[in-house]
């Protein structure tokens, strides 16, 4: 059946047909506005109307439509937290008064589980005695910031910029050759009182990595790096000054985007010092991490303006690992020397004394370690043990994100 609507594709004349196309689209927004217009003046009279119109025209988008990934870390937050809740309310009328606390060591009983899930990870994760108050909250975290072996000058500026950034970050540069793989690295720094350990790795001579390791245990994240600018390249930008800057972390909502959060935190001290108006923005958004930092500009008693300092960067969580990097290059001991006894041993039942008196010499030191109480030396990890690792087949959909 033909359409009773006239369209100007049967006009033959193109002159007549586009001109008729023109008025239409004309008139199309004219209508179009009236019914704004309109539609603004009766909101005018009536707030409950347009407050009620907002409610039900919500757009979509992959922000407020998101799939949480239904692995332990990365799933949503409060189906967890409901479960628990509501399993807790149904076995309470069971529970009974006289029960005694378990032992330190023990699982608690599925009723007698906390409501709140994340509570109880971080009351237990790698950086609660650093928010219990272990450290001075008015001394800045020490942070070696280093560079993959056989940087470059861009990825030195970079690393300038980073210590800048962090109060109490200091810039190693990493010596070349065999022996200062990351995992030893961390554990001298470990041992000379570093909390943190910042390595910037770089690809055609542009930094593009990030590792970002927790001193002494561990965890170790990382991130790519990408769409850097430096605070020289920023039109107008502000100069930064030695005040502890505050810290805004926006967007972890997950149990991982908590862990990289307060990894995040530990950086900064806890104590920020206000008169220095800087603020440190970490905005996650469909896990991309957007790097900010800006100075409060006070224009008048009632209105503040942000000024940007510098640097911009964007993070982009690649994996999690336990403890500290693993070193896979470590050299396997030397065997020790095998002596014929030409069956002497055999016959005598005795071992040759160069080996019995080796073997004792180890036995005693070992012994008079443990009766001094000191550390026995441990060599670094050979493995690594991945807490969380993207991978292309977990992004079932565009929706689909884990911080």
């Amino acid at each position: 059946m033909p359409s009773s609507r006239f369209e100007p594709s049967t006009i033959k004349n193109k002159v007549k047909r586009e001109e008729v196309a023109r008025r239409q689209k004309k008139q199309k927004r004219q209508d179009k506005l009236q019914r704004r217009l309109a539609l603004a003046k009766a909101e005018a009279d009536d707030p409950v109307a347009k407050k009620k119109r907002k409610e039900q025209n919500v757009p979509r988008t992959l922000d407020n439509t998101r799939v949480f990934d239904p692995s332990f870390l990365t799933a949503q937050p409060t189906a967890s937290s409901s479960s628990s809740a509501a399993a807790a309310a149904d076995a309470e009328p069971q529970a009974s008064s006289s029960t005694t606390p378990p032992a330190p060591g023990d699982a608690l009983p599925p009723h007698q589980q906390p409501g709140d899930e994340s509570t109880a990870d971080l009351a237990h994760d790698p950086f609660a005695a650093y928010f219990a108050g272990a450290a001075d909250p008015g001394v800045p975290p020490k942070v070696l910031v280093t560079t993959s072996p056989r940087a470059t000058r861009a990825t030195y500026d970079f690393c300038g910029e980073l210590v800048d950034v962090l109060p109490g970050a200091e810039l190693v540069r990493r010596k070349k050759g065999r022996g200062f793989e990351m995992g030893r690295i961390a554990g001298w720094a470990a041992a000379r009182g570093y909390s943190h350990m910042l390595v910037v790795n770089e690809d055609t001579k542009k930094p593009n990595a990030i590792t970002v390791v927790y001193l002494p245990g561990g965890p170790t994240a990382y991130f790519k790096l990408t769409s850097i600018e430096l605070s020289k390249k920023i039109h107008g930008h502000a100069r930064s000054t030695d005040h502890f800057p505050e810290l805004v972390l926006n967007g972890f909502v997950t149990r991982l985007g908590h862990t990289v959060g307060r990894l995040f935190q530990t950086l900064f001290p806890q104590m920020p010092e206000f008169q220095g108006r800087q603020v440190v923005t970490l905005h996650n958004q469909r896990d991309f991490l957007f790097f900010r930092r800006h100075r409060y500009a006070f224009r008048s008693t009632e209105k503040v303006a942000l000024q940007e300092i510098g640097p911009r960067f964007t993070l982009k969580l690649r994996s999690l690992k336990k403890g500290l990097p693993a070193v896979t290059n470590v050299a396997e001991p030397k065997k020790p020397l095998e002596f014929d006894d030409f069956g002497e041993s055999a016959e005598g039942g005795q071992a040759p004394a160069d080996d019995m008196q080796t073997d004792a010499g180890g036995d005693e030191r070992a012994e008079d370690q443990d009766e001094a109480g000191l550390p026995q030396h441990q060599g670094p990890s050979t493995t690594d043990e991945f807490l969380w690792m993207w991978k292309p087949e977990l992004e079932t959909t565009r929706r689909t994100f884990f911080l």
